[in-house]
């Protein structure tokens, strides 16, 4: 397992919040949209705030910087929906 950060920016709540997760050592050789469910499933399992569906609407690495940068919509349980931003990336 490897140690990943992600930060993810959202909504009309002016949250933003760096969260730490064990991934697999490869993680980031692979597509975007892994990256960020490898990161979701995270939050399922450990965040304590129910389940949180997402779209995304653009997903990107830059592979010299070692980033995954994700944008969309985070789509809460309590059906409160808000725009968020996603940057991954080793630590």
């Amino acid at each position: 397992m490897a140690r990943y950060g992600a930060t993810i920016m959202h909504g009309k709540r002016d949250a933003e919040r760096t969260i730490e997760f064990d991934g697999a050592e490869d993680l980031m050789s692979r597509s975007p949209i892994s990256v960020m469910r490898a990161f979701m499933a995270y939050i399922d399992a450990h965040a304590n705030i129910g389940h949180v569906d997402y779209e995304v609407n653009a997903a990107m690495k830059s592979a010299s910087a070692e980033v995954v940068t994700v944008l969309g919509e985070l789509k809460f349980a309590s059906g409160d929906h808000q725009p968020f931003m996603c940057m991954i990336a080793p630590l």
